[in-house]
């Protein structure tokens, strides 16, 4: 299996900036993608931004474009989350995640492994 573990998360004000990494070990090269989510308390589980190991591409919820980037370090089998601009409603709890089959990776049902989260709080 694969195993998440995510951090950077923590309480910042609105506008700021925070970076979040997910540090995967594990059978990693069973992983073909990497994706974040979030979930704020009363409400689902948010798609928010994928990647791909081989090659990099990016998907992004309209609602992070041109404020978060995902990106990736092969050689660390890291992942982070780069998130600027933040606003209250980016409050919530961000999942990392690992799926070994192809697609975009836009569903939650596509992922495999989880981490456990790491919290986001942006205050007003």
């Amino acid at each position: 299996q694969v195993q998440l573990v995510e951090s950077g998360g923590g309480l910042v004000q609105a506008g700021g900036s925070l970076r979040l990494s997910c540090a995967a070990s594990g059978r990693t090269f069973s992983s073909y993608g990497m994706g974040w989510f979030r979930q704020a308390p009363g409400k689902e589980r948010e798609f928010v931004a994928a990647t791909f190991w081989s090659g990099g591409r990016t998907y992004y919820a309209e609602s992070v474009k041109g404020r978060f980037t995902i990106s990736r370090d092969n050689a660390k089998n890291t992942v982070y989350l780069q998130m600027n601009s933040l606003k209250p409603e980016d409050t919530a709890l961000y999942y990392c995640a690992s799926r070994s089959a192809g697609g975009l990776g836009l569903s939650s049902y596509d992922y495999n492994y989880w981490g456990q989260g790491t919290q986001v709080t942006v205050s007003s």
